[in-house]
């Protein structure tokens, strides 16, 4: 198993860490810092919580004045990797915890610019957002003009609605309007990771709004080869949850010519960590296009139910043309989903609609 993206901030990481303030900032308790930082609550910490620990633990032992310990964190910053890297999100977090006041402002907003390239500032960024939306949004605007694309993708990717491991900014959940302007500058933008961005922004905004994105969408489709791959990716939620509108953006115009027949599966009970396979015949009465896709749904603790949806192909079928499909599903733990024993499903989308669902039992 992969390691865990919280033991990145490993006793090494932070001696270095420490020993860099030192240098930059000779009074610096290094010693201090590091005991207070792997304290008795330490190993139980997750992701989140280690960084904020971190941030907070530097305010303890940086100058009390806020533009002084700036400097200082100015002079160590680039050694933490990249905003790739997420080694250095305690540098952002720092600005957040500490620098929210009207008096700190300005010094605030500058390192959150200075940082971002080197430690991501999307989650840092929206605490300001919340404070003062009019005046954040102006900057973040003016971000969307930067010469630098991590800049750039700041200003787009720290005010989508729902950022995961985020507070949801509730206002433009509502009312997503505000982003619009930030989100047509940068459809264009050179740097893949901002236009992904922008589709990850248009992909939260689907979720409640999907009227507003399907518009959208109509807007940039056929612009060029990066509007229409923020199309494809932006509208991914309304596409597996089987938008009309979505779909026929793509050419996926329902299912009146296409049959499935002979779905079955190779087993009617399997074992956690055991995978399951499964059969269908596709065929068509006309030439279509086919987007594919099943759903497996899951017993959860407690007898609850969840469902997540798959993708298989999205294709193109001849008239009267009949293909053959054998996939498989492991129904083996990881760290973002455990399985439980009872009644599990299969079913077959064909073009967002159901086409058949099948029932089997998971055992321990």
């Amino acid at each position: 198993m992969p390691e865990l993206l919280k033991n990145t901030y490993s006793p090494e990481l932070l001696n270095e860490l420490a020993l860099d303030i030192k240098s930059a900032y000779p009074p610096f308790e290094a010693d201090k810092f590091i005991g207070s930082i792997f304290a008795d609550s330490w190993g139980g910490l997750e992701l989140k919580d280690r960084v904020n620990h971190i941030a907070a633990t530097l305010g303890e032992y940086l100058p009390q004045d806020y533009a002084q310990a700036l400097a200082i964190l100015d002079k160590v910053v680039m050694n933490y990797g990249t905003w790739l890297d997420g080694t250095g999100w305690y540098f952002p977090v720092f600005v957040m915890m500490f620098g929210q006041d009207e008096a700190n402002w300005d010094l605030s907003i500058a390192a959150l610019e200075r940082y971002t390239p080197y430690a991501s500032a999307e989650l840092a960024v929206r605490p300001f957002i919340i404070k003062n939306e009019k005046r954040m949004m102006e900057q973040m605007y003016a971000w969307s003009k930067h010469e630098d694309e991590h800049v750039r993708r700041l200003s787009c990717e720290g005010c989508r609605p729902a950022l995961p491991w985020a507070p949801a900014l509730n206002s433009f959940k509502a009312d997503p309007s505000p982003i619009l302007p930030i989100l047509e500058r940068l459809k264009n933008d050179p740097s893949s990771w901002v236009r992904r961005s922008v589709a990850n922004n248009i992909n939260d905004m689907s979720k409640t709004h999907p009227d507003l994105v399907v518009e959208l969408a109509k807007k940039w489709i056929g612009d060029n080869e990066f509007t229409d791959a923020i199309v494809k990716h932006g509208l991914r939620t309304l596409l597996k949850k089987g938008n009309s509108d979505a779909l026929a953006l793509f050419g996926y115009n329902g299912i009146g010519s296409v049959q499935v027949t002979s779905f079955a599966l190779n087993a009617d009970s399997i074992a956690i960590g055991e995978e399951l396979s499964f059969d269908f015949e596709l065929s068509s009465d006309a030439a279509t296009k086919v987007r594919l896709e099943y759903r497996v749904g899951y017993m959860k603790a407690k007898g609850k139910t969840s469902t997540k949806i798959f993708k298989i192909s999205e294709t193109s079928l001849k008239e009267n043309e009949a293909r053959h499909y054998t996939r498989k599903h492991k129904f083996m733990d990881v760290s973002t989903r455990k399985h439980y024993a009872g009644k599990h499903s299969i079913t077959l989308i064909v073009n967002g609609q159901e086409q058949g669902t099948l029932d089997f039992e998971l055992t321990d």
